[in-house]
């Protein structure tokens, strides 16, 4: 994977902000963010601390992926470690809920959307 393509070194909070838009990574990875959030209600009506925790589980998400590609060329990859992500995983989507929440509409909102 080219630099710009892998993950960083050191996590910062505004990490999703500052990818650069223009590549596949930081497009499916804002796609997927928007998906998650979706599945919650929407990005506007979630909590600070559900926004944290959806950023928290695509970066875990990220991390399991590539092990999984690892494994996938025949590289060693410690299953141990790769087993405690996917359970940390696996714990930030319970805590942010494992099933869709429909997302409060008005009929301005929705007619809106109709016409355009």
């Amino acid at each position: 994977m080219s630099k710009q393509g892998a993950l960083p070194d050191s996590y910062t909070h505004d990490w999703l902000e500052r990818l650069d838009g223009r590549t596949r990574l930081a497009q499916a990875v804002r796609a997927r963010y928007e998906s998650l959030t979706n599945d919650l209600g929407g990005h506007a009506s979630l909590s600070y601390q559900r926004k944290s925790l959806a950023k928290r589980a695509l970066w875990q998400e990220a991390v399991i992926e590539q092990m999984e590609s690892a494994l996938s060329r025949g590289d060693d990859v410690d299953l141990g470690r790769m087993t405690q992500a996917v359970n940390s995983l696996q714990g930030l989507y319970k805590t942010l809920g494992l099933d869709r929440v429909q997302r409060e509409v008005s009929l301005s909102d929705y007619i809106g959307k109709a016409s355009q």
